[in-house]
């Protein structure tokens, strides 16, 4: 379009009624989606179209999905020389754009699947976030039904998730000279073990620490033998010591990415959250079913405790815990998972007010014994603003409970009790 002519486009929408200017952009915005998925070959183009999923909750994530499939569409994006950038980009995200499922994906997924297709078992484990999007992606209704009526184009991939090898987590440079128990407080208890298994020969360790043993007490008597033999388990028993307090929970910003009832248990939902984490996300069971519509779960944004021990619930392993408020009439009078502030992103921290607890590590697991949770939560409550805070039961001081961007609250409940 040269200047002139752009000029007289200018002056023609300059007149026109607000009316219609609005739709005129929103024609402009559905003509450019329409032009990119028209690039697209079949059967891409057609497992795009007739999955029917949106193309943009607003104009910013409209042209975002028109932007990934123009490059679906040239091809470059899906090459396996690309796959580690793609990688990287997806790592921290559920979805290609923004926080929900958009035509975007679909054409991601359809341009990818000839590559998933064929990679072998080494290759799919090398891209862990990919696989973990791909297969996410692969199970969503809308793409199911549009794949199924293309088929064999599309079939579904299987993985053999069980069997892929752990994901190594490197430590950071200052991290690494910490001694084993404060290392262990930045990572999941997995992450631990795999660091302790598979990064650190079982043998070596095990063998220098028995020659520092036999040469303290030759040389002490075996006064130093306590000395070396006290880091190892000292600092395990001393981040759970004394009494809990509530920066021992390890809280996080969840997203739920997929939920469906549990089919041996009529009120418990099972719940995919992403936490942020390279694994993908966690396998939640709640028993929310009675209290809180399907509806309202789906793609909800709520705050999860992630250190509890793993429990088998009706059979499924239940990896976290979501905070949800029950009326302070108690749950018939009602139950809502306690909200996060906006702008919040999956993994973000999320800790109680105050010196004495802001900057403190939570611990890598909550042993079951020690009742930590247990003791903290009756002192989980909402005020009368709503927002969720811990009062302290010995000092009845505050402690609102927050992330980086601002406060967590329960919608409708004062005086809510939070479990």
């Amino acid at each position: 379009m040269n200047t002139l002519t752009r000029s007289v486009h200018l002056l023609i929408l300059h007149r026109l009624p607000t009316r219609l200017i609005t739709r005129v952009h929103i024609l402009a915005r559905k003509m450019s989606y329409e032009s990119s998925v028209s690039g697209l070959p079949s059967p891409l183009k057609d497992l795009v179209v007739n999955s029917q999923v949106d193309v943009g909750k607003n104009e910013a994530d409209k042209a975002e999905v028109a932007q990934w499939i123009e490059k679906v569409a040239k091809g470059e994006v899906v090459k396996t020389a690309a796959l580690p950038d793609l990688e990287t980009q997806l790592a921290p995200r559920t979805y290609i754009v923004s926080n929900y499922l958009t035509a975007a994906d679909v054409a991601l997924y359809g341009a990818l699947h000839p590559v998933f297709s064929q990679l072998q078992p080494a290759q799919l484990y090398s891209t862990p976030a990919l696989t973990r999007y791909f297969d996410h992606i692969q199970t969503r209704p809308s793409v199911v039904a549009a794949a199924r009526a293309l088929s064999p184009a599309f079939s579904f991939v299987s993985f053999d998730l069980a069997s892929a090898p752990p994901i190594e987590r490197k430590a950071d440079a200052p991290k690494k000279k910490e001694k084993a128990g404060a290392a262990a407080e930045q990572v999941e208890p997995t992450a631990a073990v795999t660091l302790k298994e598979d990064n650190v020969p079982a043998d070596k360790p095990k063998e220098k620490k028995e020659k520092k043993k036999d040469a303290a007490s030759a040389d002490n008597g075996g006064k130093k033998k306590e000395k070396v033999s006290a880091p190892a388990g000292g600092k395990a028993v001393a981040e759970d010591a004394g009494d809990p307090v509530p920066s021992m929970i390890d809280m996080r910003i969840g997203h739920i990415v997929d939920v469906k009832k549990h089919p041996e248990a009529d009120s418990l939902y099972i719940e995919q959250i992403d936490l942020g984490e390279e694994t993908g996300p966690r396998t939640v069971v709640s028993g929310l079913v009675n209290y809180i519509p399907i509806e309202e779960m789906r793609d909800k944004y709520l705050v999860c405790i992630c250190n509890l021990k793993p429990a088998n619930m009706r059979g499924v392993k239940s990896f976290a815990m979501v905070l949800a408020a029950s009326s302070k009439e108690g749950k018939d009078g009602g139950v809502e998972l306690i909200q996060p502030p906006p702008g919040s992103k999956p993994g973000e921290r999320v800790y109680f007010e105050g010196p004495e607890y802001e900057n403190a590590q939570p611990l890598s697991q909550m042993n079951p014994k020690k009742k930590i949770f247990e003791t903290i939560q009756p002192g989980f409550t909402t005020l009368d603003t709503k927002e969720a805070a811990w009062i302290n039961p010995v000092t009845k001081s505050v402690h609102r409970i927050r992330t980086k961007h601002g406060v967590c609250v329960a919608p409708n409940f004062v005086g809510a009790s939070l479990s």
